[in-house]
């Protein structure tokens, strides 16, 4: 059975039509997709904007609640957050000083190591020049 050229050209256009339909597709369904992704974006910020006012409300409400508490426990309050800040401040230097001595350490464990390489290489080298 021949098919004639108008035959052949119909398909060819139904076929070309076929592929534009499912590009088309597929292109608006990923417009509706990044549509959708960004209400979700938007919707997540939004969340993330009253966790942070929320946020910061409290700290307001903690503030209050501390500037209206007598003298004499503002005072030690202070000298806790004193103390605090001076442990701490301890606890940074000591922190950087272990760091420090364990990067020294190691750094002088290679050195005896890329040494004693070297010394093996010397020899090695002299033992080949022997021959």
């Amino acid at each position: 059975m021949i098919l004639s050229q108008e035959y052949i050209i119909a398909i060819a256009l139904a076929i070309i039509i076929l592929l534009g339909l499912i590009v088309i597709v597929r292109e608006w369904r990923k417009v509706n997709e990044a549509k959708h992704n960004v209400l979700l974006l938007e919707k997540q910020t939004e969340l993330k904007k009253i966790n942070l006012v929320e946020k910061d409300l409290e700290e307001k409400r903690r503030r209050e609640t501390l500037t209206r508490i007598p003298k004499e426990q503002q005072e030690r309050l202070d000298a806790i957050k004193d103390d605090t800040d001076q442990i701490m401040q301890k606890i940074g230097y000591l922190n950087t000083e272990v760091n420090e001595r364990v990067e020294k350490l190691e750094a002088e464990t290679e050195l005896v190591k890329l040494k004693k390489l070297s010394e093996e290489l010397d020899k090695k080298e002299s033992k080949l020049k022997k021959y």
